[in-house]
Order: structure tokens, then sequence, then C-alpha cells
């Protein structure tokens, strides 16, 4: 019997458990051709994305995929993240989160044929700092001291 992943399900309860603890909630996804993204934030085929009330418009996060508007360098974008391509979500400030299996992503635009995500599979994330990279913060806000420490981009690493 063959039912629905619970990873759109765990998607949204560490986004909630993020927001209702005051932290500062990330996606990693893998790009592919089913993703609409920035391409020019896009790091060896991965991007981090700051999906925080306050950096997103219109955040919808369904079984099939997540959707939102965000600025980035001044400019809207609208997001469309496979929920397949989905591949941690962790909150910015301690790096607690959830990481899931790599799934094989199909690199061609098919949003008629369905794909079944990968069965999630519980991690620890650790988040830490590098300053070799440029900055990707899509929620900046009006505080400088809080840009000015959201500065560095935060990278992901799988802790087993």
């Amino acid at each position: 019997m063959s039912g629905i992943s619970t990873k759109p399900y765990l998607l949204r309860a560490i986004y909630e458990w993020c927001t209702d603890n005051g932290f500062t909630p990330y996606l990693s996804v893998k790009v592919s051709g089913a993703v609409q993204v920035p391409m020019e934030f896009v790091r060896k085929g991965e991007i981090v994305l700051n999906v925080a009330f306050s950096a997103t418009s219109g955040l919808k996060m369904d079984n099939e995929a997540v959707t939102f508007k965000a600025r980035f360098g001044g400019v809207s974008r609208d997001i469309y993240v496979p929920v397949a391509n989905v591949q941690a979500i962790f909150a910015s400030e301690n790096g607690q989160g959830m990481v899931f299996d790599e799934v094989e992503i199909d690199e061609a635009p098919a949003p008629e044929v369905l794909v079944e995500p990968a069965k999630p599979v519980l991690g620890l994330a650790s988040v830490s700092v590098r300053e070799d990279d440029s900055a990707l913060d899509s929620g900046k806000t009006d505080n400088p001291e809080k840009n000015q420490k959201k500065s560095e981009k935060p990278s992901l690493k799988v802790i087993k």
C-alpha cells in the first residue's frame, strides 16, 4: 500500500517549530530543471533559501512543492521548489533541523509528472559559516546589526 510521503509533513512541522521558537528556517535545495530559483545564487548545484515569514511573501508548503516570492538583490522573484528537491530544513541560528535522503532528481522540467519523493531519514544537521562564499540572504531586515550578523552564508554539514 503506497501512501503520501511524510516529507512534506515533516517540512511543515520543522518550519513551524522554527517559527515558534523565533528561529530562521532555511531550506537546502538540490537544483534541477524543475526548480525555479535565481540561478546566480546556485552554488555546486544547490541553493540555500531563507523561508522565514519576514523573507517571503505568499509562502505555500503543500504536498507537491514549496512556493513563495522573495527578494534577491532587491528584485522580487517567484520561487518554486518541488518537495523532492528539498535536501534539508534547518534553523540558521543553531543548525537544528532535518536532513532527507538524497533523491535522484529528473533534470528536465516536468510539472505534469508526479515525482514521488524518497522517505525522509531523521538526521542531525550542523550549520557552519563559510567566509569564502558570497552572502546569500534573501531575508534582509531593517536592522543593520542583524544584517551584518547574517551576511555570512550558512553551510550544512551532516553528522552521522
